[in-house]
C-alpha cells in the first residue's frame, strides 16, 4: 500500500519484466531516484521476480528535494541480492518484511495487470494508474521550456482527451510502446500491423499468448490493453500502412514508429514530410522512431521540414547482406551460401511458377534439406532449420529487454512533446548494452540534398561509359539511394520502367547502352520506386 499525497494506490504492478517507466525507473545495484521521499521500501532481485513493498506513506512533511535511494549491504545468494538495506535521503533504514509481489510471466500465464486489480472509475483521467502523471502535469516543470509548459487540468484534458497518437508495428516493441502510451495517460491510441501472431514470438511480445496464434497482433494487442487499462481507447488496423492515404496520417498529433523494415520507415517518413503545408501548422506531425537489434537500439526524433528526416541518415544504415552469385553457385564457404543457394538458385530451378513463401514452413523445410545436402557436399557445417529461416527471412534478433529501454525512450519523447512538460530529444539517442549501458545523444543535422526533406535535384558524376543498367545497381547498392526496383525516365521519355511487364520489355534494350548513348550528359532525370512514395530527381554530369 502506498499513499501519494493523501491518495491511497493499491495494487500497484509492475509490467512483467524489469522495464523502464517514465517516473520511476529501477535498477538492480545501481542509484534510483524518485519523483519524492519513499519510506519503506523493499526490493527483492531474485531470478526474474520484482517484490516491492510499499509498508507506508510518502513523508509528504518533507519538501520538494529528490529522494534516492540505493543498496548499501545485503547477502548475495546466487547472483541475487536480498534483503538489502536501502537508503533514503543519506538515512539508512531496513525495509519492511510484508511483500506483494509481480514475476515475469510466461506466454500462458496470468495476464500483465491481475484481475483483483481495482480503478477508480471507468475513465483514464481518474484511475490511479495514472497518478503518478498527474504529479508531473500539476506543478511547474525545471525541464520546460520557457513559457512553453502552463501546469493544470488543461493539459490533463489534451493528454487524455484530445491527443490522438499513432503507433505502427505491434511487435516486440509495439507492445512496449502501447502498454508504457496506456500508463501514460494517452487514452486514444490507434495502431497498425500487417503481421499475425506466430508462436515464437510469445516469449517477449508479452501482450499475445498461446491462444492467439494466428491472429493479427494489431486486434489481439488493441482487445489486450482496453481490456486491462480501462477508459483507454485502443483503435486497431490489420493492414499496411500504404493502405492509408494523407487523410487518414493527418488526424493524428504524433506518430511512433516500432517497425522493423527500412523501407517502412522510408515510406512512412517522406509520407509525414510532403504532408506539411508551411501555412498550416496541424499538418506537421512529430514521428518518433524507434529500431533494436539485439543489444543495440536508437530512438529519435523526426519534425518534419525541421530536422533532419528518416532519410538523411540512410548512409547509416548497414546494407543488407548479400553473397556473390559466383560464390553461391560453384565456390561456397559458409552455411549462410547453401542456404541462399536454395533459395535463389534452385527452389526458382524447381518450382518455376511457384513463389517462395518466407512464412510456409513447408517452404522453409524444402530449403533447409537442400541447404543441408549441398553443405554436406562441400564439407560445411553449421546449416540448421533456424538458421535457414533467418537467412531467407533476414531475421533480426530481438531482446526483450532492449526492447523495453528503446519503447520507455519512445513513450518519453511522446509524452514531452504532448504536454510540453520537458524539452523533448535533439535528436537521435543511440543505445548499447554489449557489455555494458552505454547511451549518446547527438543532433544529427539535415542533408542539404536529401530527396525527401532537402533540394530537390542531386548532382551526380558519372562515367559516359556506365551502362543503364550499371547506373541501376549503383541505386540501388549506394548507400545515399538504397532503392529497391528503380525506374527511371528523362522528362516524358521512358529510359526503363519495371512495370508494367509490357513496357518493360519495351524499354529493356535500353540497359544495354551507355549513358553517352543515350545523351544522358547534363541531363535531369527522374528516379521512381513504387515502394517509396517520392520522387528522386538526378543531374548528370558525364565524364
Amino acid at each position: 500500500m502506498l499513499s501519494l499525497d493523501g491518495t491511497t494506490v493499491s495494487d500497484m504492478m509492475w509490467p512483467r519484466s524489469v522495464r523502464t517507466c517514465s517516473v520511476l525507473r529501477i535498477i538492480p545495484f545501481a542509484s534510483v531516484t524518485l519523483p519524492r521521499v519513499y519510506d519503506g521500501i523493499h526490493i527483492d532481485w531474485s531470478n526474474s521476480a520484482i517484490d516491492v513493498n510499499w509498508s507506508t506513506r510518502v513523508d509528504t512533511a518533507a519538501d520538494n528535494k529528490i529522494g534516492s535511494f540505493s543498496p548499501l549491504s545485503g547477502d548475495i545468494a546466487g547472483g541475487a541480492l536480498t534483503q538489502p538495506i536501502l537508503s533514503i535521503n543519506g538515512m539508512p533504514r531496513r525495509p519492511a518484511q510484508t511483500s506483494a509481489s509481480a514475476s515475469m510471466e510466461s506466454p500462458d500465464s496470468s495476464p500483465l495487470i491481475p484481475s483483483h486489480a481495482t480503478f477508480n472509475g471507468s475513465n483514464i483521467a481518474s484511475s490511479s494508474k495514472t497518478r503518478h502523471v498527474d504529479l508531473i502535469l500539476e506543478r511547474n516543470s525545471p525541464f520546460a521550456a520557457e513559457d512553453s509548459f502552463t501546469p493544470g487540468q488543461t493539459v490533463k484534458d489534451f493528454l487524455r482527451t484530445s491527443c490522438k497518437i499513432l503507433v505502427i508495428g505491434a511487435g516486440g516493441l509495439g507492445c512496449e510502446i502501447l502498454a508504457n502510451l496506456a500508463l501514460l495517460g494517452f487514452s486514444d491510441i490507434h495502431v497498425i500491423d500487417m503481421d499475425t501472431i506466430d508462436v515464437s514470438n510469445l516469449n517477449r511480445q508479452f501482450l499475445f499468448r498461446s491462444k492467439d496464434v494466428g491472429r493479427p497482433k494489431a486486434l489481439v494487442a488493441a482487445e489486450f490493453i482496453m481490456c486491462r487499462v480501462p477508459g483507454v481507447r485502443v483503435t486497431p488496423y490489420f493492414g499496411k500502412i500504404q493502405d492509408k492515404d494523407e487523410e487518414y496520417y493527418n488526424q493524428f498529433n504524433i506518430v511512433i514508429c516500432g517497425l522493423d523494415s527500412v523501407e517502412a520507415r522510408r515510406w512512412m517518413n517522406a509520407t509525414l514530410v510532403q504532408m506539411v503545408d508551411p501555412e498550416n501548422p496541424e499538418t506537421l506531425k512529430p514521428m518518433i522512431d524507434g529500431g533494436t537489434e539485439g543489444f543495440k537500439g536508437q530512438s529519435r526524433v523526426i519534425l518534419p521540414g525541421f530536422t533532419s528526416c528518416y532519410e538523411c541518415s540512410l548512409d547509416l544504415i548497414t546494407p543488407a547482406t548479400t553473397f556473390p552469385i559466383c560464390t553461391i553457385a560453384q565456390t561456397p564457404r559458409l552455411p549462410e551460401h547453401c542456404i541462399e543457394w536454395a533459395s535463389v538458385l534452385e527452389w526458382p530451378k524447381v518450382f518455376k511458377d511457384k513463389k517462395l513463401d518466407n512464412d510456409d514452413p513447408d517452404h522453409i523445410q524444402w530449403l533447409y534439406d537442400q541447404a543441408s545436402a549441398r553443405a554436406a557436399h562441400f564439407n560445411i557445417e553449421g546449416v540448421t532449420w533456424s538458421l535457414t529461416q533467418g537467412v531467407v527471412k533476414n531475421i533480426i534478433p530481438a531482446i526483450a529487454s532492449t526492447n523495453a529501454i528503446i519503447a520507455a525512450s519512445c513513450c518519453n519523447e511522446a509524452f514531452k512533446i504532448a504536454t510540453s512538460s520537458a524539452s523533448y530529444l535533439d535528436n537521435y539517442m543511440m543505445y548499447a548494452g554489449n557489455d555494458s549501458v552505454y547511451t549518446y545523444t547527438f543532433s544529427l543535422e539535415k542533408k542539404a540534398h536529401c530527396p525527401v526533406c532537402g533540394d530537390e535535384t542531386q548532382e551526380v558524376s558519372l562515367s559516359g561509359a556506365w551502362t543503364l543498367e550499371r547506373l541501376i545497381e549503383y541505386l540501388k547498392t549506394s548507400e545515399n539511394f538504397q532503392m529497391k526496383n528503380p525506374s527511371l525516365s528523362l522528362g516524358s521519355k521512358s529510359l526503363y520502367l519495371q512495370a508494367p511487364p509490357q513496357l518493360e520489355r519495351v524499354t529493356r534494350p535500353n540497359l544495354e547502352k551507355t549513358l553517352a548513348e543515350l545523351n544522358l550528359h547534363d541531363a535531369d532525370i527522374s528516379v521512381t520506386d513504387a515502394r517509396l512514395p517520392f520522387n528522386l530527381n538526378l543531374r548528370i554530369t558525364l565524364t
